[in-house]
This record gives C-alpha cells, structure tokens and sequence, in this order.
C-alpha cells in the first residue's frame, strides 16, 4: 500500500497543473472548444482522468486556466510582440499612419506601452482562435476572475502613467481595453472566415471580390462605401489595428491632459 502510495504521488508530482493546461491549449488549437474533451486530455497526457481531475474539476476551470495562461503569456511578451508587428507592417504605410494619428512622446512611454500591451494579445488572438470568445466570456461572466484583472491592470497602469485624472480612468481604460478586445476578435473572425473560402482563395482575392463588391453599391444609397473601397482591398490587418490604438490614444489625451496636450472640455449637459 505503501508503494502504490508514494507511486500515486510521484504521478500527481510529474503531472502538475502547468502541464495539464499547456496541453489543454495545444488541443483548443488544433482542435476547438469542443475537441477540448477530458478523454481527449488523458490520451494526450497518457494518464488517467483522476491525475487531471486533482489538479482541474471541470471543463470551465480548464478553460478559464488556459484563457489565463495565454493572457499571461501575452502581456509578459509585450516588447517581443511590438516589434514582430512593427517587422510585418509596411513601414511607409506605418510611419504615415503613426504620423497621422500619433501625438508627439518620448521613447518608452505609456502610449508605447499600451501598443505592446495590444499587439501581444493582438497576436495571441491570431495564434489562438478559440481566444476571443473565452475573452468575452471572462469579462461578462467573471470579471472578478484572473484574466479580466490582469488585462485591466497593465492598460490601467499606463491610463494612470499618461496623467489622466483619476475620476476618468475606469472610462479611459475600457475604451482601450474594449477597442482592443473587439477588433482583435473581429480579425479573428475574419481569418476564421477565410480558412472556410476554397483552397484557391487567399486573403488578397477576397478582399479584392469585396472590395468590387462594395464599389458596384449604389452611389446614391452608399457613397462613403464606395469611396473607401479601394482603402478595404489594400489595408494590412495590424497597420489598421495600430492606427486605431492611436485614435483612441489621441483621443484620451486631447480630453483629459493639460496643456500642450491639447485639453477640451465636454460640452455641457
């Protein structure tokens, strides 16, 4: 009894949590939400359900785990992931964007770091299409949970760091932290649409067929449509996403900073 004991524990020692979930990752990958099963599991893991089940109860808490760990692992790659989406961007378009958009800051700054903090779960998203609808779930289900908190926490972090006003920073952060959810979950959406097109298809004939699309609309009906056509067909995914961080940046500065900044006051109600 004694020997089957100890060789219990050795099992339960050798399979931790740690690795129960990075194997949980590995079949959401590869396999969806629904191919997340814990027979599935065991046979990945060589084990037997009861090693999982001391560590995990259930499938929610494995996917709440998994949702936590690619977070985790996403804010804590911030500078990696910055410049990965500053390599694949086209500079020219990029530097014109940052241009437009951007208002003047010095190197490191929070505005800096809130575009790493969204280009890592920009590209976690990419790398993890099961992602978004996690993340939506934690944050209407369990806000309280650890994914929520910890996103939050590192824009909030820099919301404060910029010299907003305390009264406005939960507002502030939302609209950061709800224009980085959302568009990254609707480039999700996208290229999850785009692996159903034919083989033949890639992303550059489809945006072309919509784009043609969108410019046979009637003139009258649809003119804004039409004249952005051509912009739909030639836009880069990230260039698009970086340009919108920068649009709500400047928006929170030209609200809430004094100065320079360019402060304005709300209209009165």
């Amino acid at each position: 009894m004694a020997t089957r004991t100890r060789r219990s524990q050795r099992r339960t020692e050798a399979l931790s949590r740690e690795r129960i979930v990075e194997a949980a990752v590995e079949l959401l990958d590869t396999a969806g939400e629904s191919g997340l099963t814990f027979r599935a599991l065991t046979e990945r893991l060589a084990t037997g359900p009861g090693a999982i089940y001391w560590h995990v109860a259930n499938k929610d808490e494995l996917l709440d785990a998994a949702t936590g760990a690619v977070v985790a692992a996403a804010l804590a790659a911030e500078p990696a992931a910055r410049a990965e989406a500053a390599e694949s961007a086209d500079p020219a378009e990029l530097a014109k964007s940052a241009e437009s958009t951007k208002p003047a800051e010095s190197p490191d700054s929070p505005q800096d770091k809130i575009r790493a903090i969204a280009f890592g779960l920009f590209g976690a998203i990419e790398d993890h299409p099961w992602l978004p609808t996690q993340l939506a779930l934690q944050l209407s289900r369990s806000p309280w949970g650890s994914v929520t908190p910890q996103i939050f926490e590192s824009i909030g972090q820099q919301v404060r760091a910029l010299g907003v006003p305390e009264g406005h920073w939960f507002t502030a952060a939302s609209a950061l932290v709800h224009y980085i959810l959302g568009a990254t979950g609707q480039n999700a959406a996208n290229n999850a649409s785009a692996r159903t097109l034919a083989p033949d298809v890639d992303r550059a004939e489809f945006l072309d067929a919509a784009s043609k699309a969108w410019e046979e609309l009637d003139p009258d009906d649809y003119p804004f449509i039409r004249a952005v056509a051509a912009q739909m067909r030639e836009h880069d995914d990230r260039e698009q996403f970086l340009a919108g961080i920068d649009l709500v940046l400047t928006g929170i500065t030209a609200l809430h900073l004094p100065g320079e900044q360019g402060r304005t006051t709300p209209p009165a109600t």
